[in-house]
């Protein structure tokens, strides 16, 4: 029983995934944004591959814990997800998740270049990772 964390971005949506135990969460990858809403089928075909049973979707909220158009734009995303999967659907308080993951990746010395490639699969883990803490009472 995995779950699959997303980051939802306007271009690519990172991915991360947990282990079996629902301990520690992976990054898988990103699956770039389609304007015909591609990118559904493509999550669709990740969770059956890696045999997903929740997910948790980051809500981006304003720093006074509102929300504004982004988390509007998640809200919604996850609504499809519920409509399309038939799974149960998290969204889960991502404040300054994905500055940390550039602020980690500035610290491990990784490159512009990299950085762009890579900073919205970490963000989705910490997201995932985040949410498993809670979970677990850690």
């Amino acid at each position: 029983m995995r779950i699959m964390g997303l980051d939802l971005g306007d271009r690519r949506i990172g991915v991360a995934v947990s282990d079996e135990l629902g301990w520690t969460a992976q990054g898988v990858g990103v699956v770039e944004r389609h304007r015909d809403g591609r990118e559904l089928e493509e999550i669709e075909r990740l969770v059956r591959e890696r045999e997903v049973s929740e997910i948790v979707v980051g809500l981006p909220r304003n720093m006074d814990g509102s929300i504004g158009p982004r988390g509007e734009i998640c809200i919604a995303f996850a609504d499809m997800l519920r409509g399309k999967l038939q799974l149960p659907v998290h969204l889960w308080d991502e404040r300054l998740t994905t500055a940390a993951a550039e602020r980690t990746l500035l610290e491990a010395d990784v490159s512009r270049r990299k950085r762009r490639q890579v900073v919205d699969k970490l963000a989705a883990t910490l997201i995932l990772q985040h949410y498993l803490d809670s979970k677990a009472g850690r």
